[in-house]
Order: structure tokens, then C-alpha cells, then sequence
């Protein structure tokens, strides 16, 4: 097993630290029989060749590796390793749901970054950190601002494309005996829409099997949603909440603005519900991969895909919840609320509070009467200060409140 890792010039390959060198014994780690060193691994390979939601030069040449190991049954833990490969191929899904990986875009970016990567210096390597040369990043910081979109677009689809040459191997697990083994599966299958063809019928029959829990039917029904294809119609009425949770979420997806009623009312419920149902919480004893298990964000975020008619039904359900959302979950509620309160663009410097449009100044309003959603962890969260200054607002709640004072 793992034929070939050591025919690799790993000390030439990038990653977020350096030279990847070390990358080929974290990957035999991952098949060791004691998991405290499997996890010691794991840990180290999500901070190297996946790096805060970036992929290196290094990680497309760990895929393939990855990959073997789930072909082969005696994998201590595939589900991880299914994981990883998930994080490999999209960074995080916050960035790319509800409309799925935008592998066309990509595609266009990426045209050029092959050269520019070809021509990038060996990273440095030695012993000693303190003479360590970072030549790799002062290559790359020479480049244009263009040419640096390229190559990092070239880094992030050649991972993306050697994760993909993995569906056959995601299908197939979907039989699998481990229940996370085939949800893990099933999310992976959604992140590569032109695999539609095979993918959706595949995940159609594992979904109607009997030994498919919630949690892996949701997983199957958003995944076929992203692959275009919506669930059928009768997922909807399903006992169990999760699922028809999932079915409009899919069916949002593949339909849009013609989404059924039943659907429409379905992602309402679940945006406007004052708590989110959290991987600590999950609903039906269960538990889905998308977006770390925050459902109500993710019904949130459905709610752009319904078309203009839905949009002040959808505002309403983003604002009952908004009070309610801190931390990333309030980035998710907060930031689709922005784009339809703000769909023309950021308010010009200087607007004065009157001038706000209707919907701009109810969102302002629970943004200065809510303290949660400006917090993770009891703390000031910067990056709901930037958002919100971003769309032209007082980045802070205290001068926003301010700022409504201000009427004449």
C-alpha cells in the first residue's frame, strides 16, 4: 500500500509551512493501529497541505494516497480520511453553498497558474528555523495581484480535480458497512457536479435503502440538490424533520424560483427558527456535514435561491433569527440579510440614517437592539464589525446606535 509516496520529491513540494518533506510520514500515520497517532497526523495534515481553508502545491500530490486508502478495507479510519479529502477539495463549504463548488469559474481563473506554479522556487529546507529563507512566498508575493489569482486558483482546482478522479471510489462507499463512512461519502459525491450523471442515481438508491439513517438521507437529498437534480417531491412530507429539512434545501437548489409552495414554506420554518440546531443538538439524532451542522443557516442561505417574489418573506425570517445567531452562524444569517437589504451595493459614506431604504433600516434597528449576533464566544467578533461597515453601516453595535440616534 501507499506504492510510489517515496518517488515523490516531497522537499520540492510546498505547503503552508514550507517543504512538504514531512507530509509522506503523516500519510503512512494515517494507517497506524494506535489512533492517538492517527489524530496526531490528521491534525498535522489539516494544518499543512489544508491550511485555514487554503490548498498548497503539495496537496493535490497527497490525494491520490488518500484515495488508495479507502480502496483498501483495512483503513483504521476512512470516515477521517473521507473528511479530509472533503476539506481538500473546497476549503470550507461556508464558501461555497448553497450553489455548490464553482468549478467553471475556477476553471476560467485558473488559466495560466499551471506556468506560474511550474516556475515558483523549491521551498527551503534544513534543520535550523532560524536561517529559514522563505523563497517560495517571495516568489509568490513578486507576482501581480493577477497572477497571484491565478496561481493560487491553478493550486486550489488541481486538488479539486485530483479529489474528483475519487467519485467512483465515493459511490461505491455508500454500501459501506459504517453508517459515517456513507454520509461522509454521499457529501463528498455533491461537491463534483460534472460527476452528475453517475452521482445522482447513485445516491438516489443508497437514500431509499433500508439502513440509511436521517442524518444520511439528508446528507444524499442536499448533495443530488447540488448536482442539480431535485429530491422527489415526497421527501417532503417525511416524518422526519431533518429529511424535510434536506428535501427543500435540495429541491431549493435544483429549482430556484419555481420552487414548489411546500418547499418555500419548509426553508421559512427552518430560517426564522430562534435556535439553530447544532452538531450538539441534532435533530432526529442525527447529524449533517454542511456548514458544521447549522441548519437554520443553511435554510438562510436557500432563501436567495427562491427568486425576488420570496425575497421580503425570506427578509422577515432572517431578521426573527438574526437576535438569536452569534459567531460564524451570525456571519451567515447577517450576510444574507445584507445582500437583500443592500442589493444595489454598500450605502454611499455619509448616508444619513433617513436616507436608509425601508429594509436597510429594520435590518440596522435589530442590529443595534441584538448584542449576540456582534459576539462569538462572548467576545467582539471582528468579523462582523468588517461585514457590516462593509455594506456601508457603523461597524460596531455602540455607533450604530449612535447612528440611529441621529434622525431628524
Amino acid at each position: 500500500m501507499l506504492d510510489g509516496l517515496d518517488d515523490i520529491d516531497w522537499a520540492r513540494l510546498g505547503h503552508a509551512y514550507g517543504s512538504a518533506a514531512d507530509v509522506p510520514g503523516q500519510l503512512r500515520a494515517l494507517l497506524d493501529p494506535d489512533g492517538t497517532v492517527r489524530d496526531e497526523a490528521l491534525g498535522e495534515l489539516y494544518g499543512n497541505v489544508f491550511h485555514q481553508g487554503s490548498r498548497f502545491e503539495a496537496s493535490a500530490y497527497a490525494v491520490p494516497f488518500l484515495l488508495e486508502m479507502l480502496t483498501v478495507a483495512t483503513t483504521p479510519d476512512p470516515a477521517a480520511v473521507l473528511g479530509l479529502l472533503s476539506a481538500l477539495a473546497v476549503g470550507y463549504d461556508e464558501g461555497v453553498l448553497p450553489d455548490g463548488f464553482p468549478v467553471a469559474e475556477y476553471r476560467r481563473a485558473a488559466m495560466g497558474g499551471r506556468e506560474l506554479l511550474a516556475a515558483k522556487p523549491p521551498p527551503w529546507t534544513g534543520s535550523d528555523e532560524t536561517q529559514k529563507e522563505y523563497v517560495e512566498y517571495l516568489y509568490v508575493e513578486s507576482l501581480s495581484a493577477a497572477d497571484q489569482g491565478r496561481l493560487w486558483a491553478y493550486v486550489a482546482l488541481a486538488t479539486y480535480d485530483a479529489v474528483r478522479a475519487g467519485v467512483p471510489v465515493f459511490r461505491a462507499l455508500l454500501g459501506h458497512s459504517d453508517p459515517d463512512v456513507r454520509l461522509f461519502a454521499a457529501y463528498l459525491i455533491g461537491l463534483f457536479p460534472e460527476e452528475a450523471d453517475g452521482s445522482v442515481s447513485a445516491l438516489v438508491r443508497a437514500a431509499d435503502a433500508a439502513a440509511a439513517t436521517p442524518g444520511e438521507v439528508a446528507t444524499m437529498l442536499v448533495s443530488s440538490g447540488l448536482l442539480g437534480a431535485a429530491p422527489d417531491v415526497r421527501w417532503l412530507t417525511d416524518s422526519r424533520p431533518l429529511v424535510r429539512w434536506a428535501a427543500a434545501i435540495g429541491r431549493a437548489r435544483a429549482h430556484g424560483a419555481a420552487a414548489d409552495p411546500a418547499t418555500v414554506a419548509e426553508l421559512l420554518g427552518w430560517a426564522s427558527a430562534a435556535s439553530g440546531e447544532a452538531p450538539a443538538e441534532p435533530v432526529d439524532g442525527e447529524w449533517v456535514p454542511f456548514l458544521g451542522g447549522d441548519l437554520c443557516g443553511y435554510a438562510g442561505l436557500a432563501l436567495r435561491q427562491l427568486g425576488p417574489q420570496h425575497e421580503a418573506r425570506a427578509f422577515d425570517a432572517l431578521l426573527d433569527r438574526l437576535p438569536t445567531v452569534s459567531g460564524e452562524r451570525s456571519l451567515t444569517v447577517l450576510g444574507v440579510a445584507l445582500r437583500l437589504a443592500f442589493p444595489d451595493g454598500p450605502a454611499a459614506a455619509g448616508t444619513p440614517v433617513a436616507a436608509l431604504l425601508p429594509r436597510q433600516r429594520r435590518l440596522a434597528e435589530v442590529l443595534g437592539r441584538s448584542t449576540e449576533p456582534w459576539l462569538i464566544g462572548g467576545q467582539e467578533f471582528g468579523n462582523v464589525a468588517m461585514l457590516v461597515g462593509e455594506y456601508g453601516l457603523p461597524s460596531s453595535r455602540e455607533t450604530l446606535l449612535a447612528y440611529l440616534r441621529r434622525v431628524p
